[in-house]
């Protein structure tokens, strides 16, 4: 069930197109934007990556990250209540494992 979700998040996620960035030039690491933080952050602990969990999560504020994780959540929730012709509360709970409402 969790590799189904998984997959249609990565179907969902575009890899950003490489840019430069201001901080390439002056040898201060890259902004990270909360989306790519949380994206980031979950695509790891659903792989169970540890080490690129903890990277993630570092690089934006724990609110903002949070934020980010659940932006996610609800926008993977509709997309598979969609293919799946549900509710999202209906996704919701079965992906937690909760009995039907």
């Amino acid at each position: 069930m969790f590799n189904k979700l998984r997959r249609r998040i990565e179907e969902v996620r575009q890899p950003p197109a490489p840019r430069p960035s201001a901080g390439a030039t002056s040898g201060r690491p890259r902004q990270h934007n909360l989306f790519e933080a949380a994206a980031a952050y979950v695509a790891a602990c659903a792989e169970n990556d540890f080490e690129r969990s903890a990277e993630a999560s570092r690089w934006v504020s724990p609110e903002a990250l949070s934020f980010g994780v659940n932006e996610l959540a609800c926008r993977a929730v509709i997309a598979l209540a969609r293919e799946r012709d549900e509710s999202p509360q209906t996704v919701a709970r079965t992906l937690l494992g909760l009995p039907p409402a």
